[in-house]
C-alpha cells in the first residue's frame, strides 16, 4: 500500500496496489503544481481522508483537493461519472514517502495543447525529485 499526506498530515490518502505509473502532465494546472499521478476510480483502490478545500479547473471537469491549512495539492477529482457511473480520482506521489514510489516510471501526458500521452523517456519517480 502506498501512503501519501499533506505536510502537516492533516489530508491523507492511500493507494492499495500498485498504480503501474506516475503522471507528469503540463497542463496549464498541474505543471503549476509540480504533481506526479497515479489514478484510479473513486470508491476502489484509492481512500482519502481529511478536510479539503477545492480549485474546481474550468470548465468544471476536475476539483484539485488542497490541505486548507498548509496549502498542499493531493489529490484530484472528477466532476462528472464516466458513462458505468464511476468516477475517476488521481493522488499526488509527491504527498508520499520517496522510497515508496522511487521506482514507479513516469507517464507524460501533452495535457497543454494535444492532450495525448507521449513516449515514456525511461525516467522514473526517482529522477522527477530533483
Amino acid at each position: 500500500m502506498i501512503k501519501g499526506s499533506c505536510h502537516c498530515g492533516q489530508v491523507r490518502w492511500t493507494f492499495d496496489g500498485d498504480p503501474g505509473a506516475a503522471t507528469a502532465c503540463n497542463c496549464t494546472v498541474c505543471r503549476r503544481y509540480g504533481a506526479l499521478w497515479i489514478y484510479d476510480w473513486e470508491g476502489e483502490r484509492i481512500t482519502t481522508s481529511g478536510n479539503t478545500s477545492r480549485y474546481t479547473r474550468p470548465p468544471h471537469e476536475i476539483g484539485f483537493h488542497f490541505c486548507p491549512d498548509c496549502g498542499c495539492v493531493t489529490w484530484w477529482r472528477g466532476m462528472n461519472p464516466h458513462p458505468d457511473g464511476r468516477r475517476r480520482i488521481a493522488v499526488n506521489v509527491r504527498m508520499s514517502e520517496p522510497d515508496s514510489v522511487a521506482h514507479l516510471p513516469i507517464d507524460h501526458f501533452e495535457g497543454l495543447v494535444a492532450f495525448e500521452d507521449l513516449p515514456r523517456d525511461g525516467r522514473c519517480v526517482a529522477d522527477m525529485w530533483f
